[in-house]
């Protein structure tokens, strides 16, 4: 019983994310507080593991900064965390690339063969007022075909 409630504590935490892999580009924007103010700092690099489930998911994402290696250790549902864009997908056979630490130069980041992807967790949100495209392309040919119906009974009358 108290699994029961606990997954019922964490689905309400959970956030819509992308599909991430070990291997894949990423750009994580994450809540920088300085002070007072808050901004968004992007961090570029491979992800070279995930451990955990539910909301204690963690992703460990790695790049290289001016010649140095750097790791950040991020929570996938965390609300310091703002978005996700998978960029790149990379083809791993392992769910722990720690042997990307010994590496040098360009071969520190390559991960077997890398497809172009893009995957976001931004959801478009429409303005108050205005019709989704969906919406729209579903009701101008109604209005087409009922105008044409009555153009053709007044012809006939």
């Amino acid at each position: 019983m108290d699994t029961e409630i606990t997954k019922k504590l964490e689905e309400a935490s959970f956030k819509k994310r992308p599909d991430v892999r070990v291997g894949d580009n990423v750009k994580l924007h994450l809540k920088i507080k300085e002070g007072e103010k808050e901004r968004i700092q992007i961090f570029e690099g491979v992800v070279i593991s995930i451990k955990g489930t539910g909301t204690n998911r963690n992703i460990v994402v790695r790049k290289i900064s001016y010649g140095v290696g750097v790791e950040k250790i991020v929570p996938l549902h965390s609300p310091v965390l703002e978005k996700i864009e998978v960029i790149k997908r990379g083809s791993a056979r392992r769910s722990k690339l720690y042997y990307l630490r010994d590496r040098v130069g360009r071969r520190a980041l390559k991960v077997g063969v890398a497809k172009d992807i893009y995957l976001t967790d931004e959801v478009v949100v429409p303005v108050t007022g205005e019709v989704e495209p969906e919406q729209l392309e579903e009701e101008v040919p109604q209005e087409e075909v009922v105008a044409e119906e009555e153009v053709e009974e007044k012809k006939e009358s």
